[in-house]
């Protein structure tokens, strides 16, 4: 990057190309939203089996169901997307045949995948966007007054795991071209032991520890705390510590995979190959 160049021009050129590709799929951006809509009142009616009971693990959100499954199914998605958009990335420019010449460029491959992250930064927010209007326009779910502040130091500190783990997962790609454990096994745990469908207190307690070294068990819960109670950072300091410091681990893991995958494949000469 030159001294005179602004530090957003990569970011808003690797913005450019993905708009134009988005848009030149039109129809995707309308099953998107027929998508979201679905799911959102797949759940809503399976929130009805629960009116009128009284449910002791949804006490501390309110005890409705509803609102505490769509913001578990929306934040889900979009950390989803920071999880599998690094690795996508890679395996696009391999097959296309691009890496090589993206990589020989004075851009670090950082640079390159956090740029490649910046349009789905803002169509996964929009879609989350949605998510909520609908849920509070369309099915009335009730949200709380909302700590702006708290609620942008939660979002940051939930997303900045996911995007080491996104950078591990394309340090895979990078090495073994196809394939990503790190993607599926995040999928399936996620799933299954962070409180996205149902709350954390319903798991054995076998399996808590493990679902404690998940950072979306507590970015979820600090979300919910926020949204659903209007709770402010001193009420989330523990779900704020335990991201703290998965970000630390996660972000360093990530970062060193990537380059260590890149040391390995530019020693092996398969930067072409896919």
């Amino acid at each position: 990057m030159t001294e005179n160049q602004p530090i957003l021009a990569k970011p808003i050129a690797f913005f450019k190309r993905d708009f134009k590709i988005a848009t030149s799929y039109r129809l995707n951006f309308i099953t998107q939203g027929f998508g979201i809509i679905l799911s959102t009142f797949s759940f809503f009616l399976l929130s009805k089996m629960f009116d009128g009971q009284h449910i002791a693990q949804l006490e501390p959100y309110g005890g409705d169901y509803f609102s505490f499954v769509l913001i578990g199914i929306a934040l889900t998605d979009y950390l989803t997307s920071a999880t599998n958009t690094f690795a996508t990335e890679i395996r696009t420019a391999q097959i296309v045949g691009t890496l090589e010449s993206l990589l020989v460029t004075p851009t670090s491959i950082t640079t390159i995948l956090l740029s490649s992250y910046f349009y789905k930064l803002v169509s996964t927010s929009l879609r989350i966007l949605i998510y909520f209007l609908v849920g509070v326009f369309l099915f009335g779910i009730q949200l709380q007054p909302v700590n702006l502040f708290a609620l942008i130091i939660t979002f940051c500190l939930t997303l900045l795991p996911f995007f080491g783990l996104g950078l591990l997962s394309a340090s895979f790609i990078l090495v073994f071209k196809q394939g990503n454990p790190i993607a599926s096994l995040l999928a399936m745990s996620s799933g299954l032991l962070a409180g996205a469908i149902y709350p954390v207190a319903i798991l054995p307690n076998w399996l808590k520890p493990f679902s404690d070294v998940l950072p979306i068990t507590h970015g979820l819960e600090a979300m919910r705390q926020i949204l659903l109670n209007g709770a402010g950072l001193q009420d989330i300091n523990k779900q704020l510590l335990y991201l703290s410091l998965l970000t630390i681990v996660f972000l360093t893991t990530g970062l060193g995979a990537i380059y260590f995958g890149l040391k390995i494949a530019k020693k092996e000469g398969s930067l072409l190959h896919y």
